[in-house]
């Protein structure tokens, strides 16, 4: 099944974010730390137009701290880009972000205007919570679903940054499939856009694979299930999803499991690697290369038909 969610007030959203592009100074970019690659829009490159960018690996205490350390030292080496981990318990780092934006933007920060910072990311991944603790009130409105923030919103901060707070956003289509389900897994996608169980399937796999000690102790399991289908049936008997007759009811325990893995109940995991996203990319530039070859290959066989039909013409 491929995951996708593009609402039209995504696509509003994106038209709004491009108009005000050259009034922004610095892009604060949240993403999830627990699916870094996943849960970066690629609409972010495209729209920022080289502007620096702080990427804010949020829910750092969700994930797991060695993948999340490789990830920041993946992004700090990017240009124009200064990368941290971040949760909400860590006010002083929150009251930083501000000096940090000012230091990426010598040329603002040095005269008496504020620097203009956009805080851009994929819905429900903490963007709204950052504005009221930058704020140290409650402005924008914050829920623990996707899509809450729906237009644009300009807010100042205490000691002088001026923020715009955007709509979370998607992309019209997720090209990669693990990527659907992580997103869709960790909360990013709403529940009524997804089947639950296809998502819960797809976790108790990853789970099964990369994480398979939390299972064990999480839902008490005596030996690990040999699937991803037989993973779900055993948390649903072990938690009492079950319907008349014993039969394990597998919605329930879909919601169950996915509940229990984004709110952290299963241990601090992250979903993807850069080890494994650097494959992806190896194998996508490939698969490239390949298909211009062989556009190339057609066009030029096209172009030897032509000039021989030519040829032939004249000839009679």
């Amino acid at each position: 099944m491929s995951i996708n969610w593009f609402p039209g007030h995504m696509h509003k959203a994106r038209k709004e974010i491009a108009s005000v592009m050259d009034e922004v100074d610095v892009i604060i970019e949240v993403i999830d730390a627990r699916l870094p690659q996943s849960s970066e829009n690629p609409l972010v490159d495209t729209l920022r137009k080289g502007k620096p960018r702080l990427k804010l690996l949020n829910k750092s205490d969700l994930a797991d701290d060695k993948r999340t350390a490789e990830w920041l030292e993946y992004f700090n080496s990017l240009p124009e880009t200064t990368a941290m981990s971040l949760d909400y318990t860590q006010k002083k780092l929150i009251n930083r972000i501000t000096d940090i934006c000012k230091q990426m933007v010598p040329s603002r920060s040095n005269s008496d205007r504020p620097v203009r910072a956009m805080i851009m990311g994929i819905p429900n991944v903490g963007k709204s919570t950052l504005i009221n603790a930058l704020l140290g009130r409650k402005i924008a409105k914050v829920g623990n679903e996707p899509a809450v923030t729906k237009s644009q919103k300009r807010f100042t901060t205490k000691n002088g940054m001026a923020l715009s707070d955007t709509p979370g956003i998607l992309w019209p289509k997720i090209e990669d499939k693990d990527s659907g389900y992580r997103l869709a897994a960790s909360g990013a996608i709403k529940d009524t856009a997804i089947e639950h169980e296809d998502v819960a399937l797809f976790a108790a796999g990853f789970l099964r694979s990369d994480y398979p000690e939390r299972l064990m102790e999480r839902f008490k399991f005596k030996e690990m299930p040999a699937i991803a289908d037989e993973v779900l049936d055993e948390i649903g008997r072990r938690r009492g999803c079950l319907r008349p007759g014993g039969i394990v009811d597998r919605n329930k325990a879909s919601t169950l499991l996915l509940n229990e893995l984004r709110s952290g109940k299963l241990g601090k995991i992250s979903f993807e690697t850069v080890g494994e996203w650097t494959e992806k990319r190896r194998i996508a530039e490939l698969e490239r290369i390949e298909a211009e070859a062989l556009a190339a290959e057609s066009e030029g066989k096209r172009s030897e038909e032509h000039t021989s039909e030519l040829q032939s013409q004249l000839e009679s």
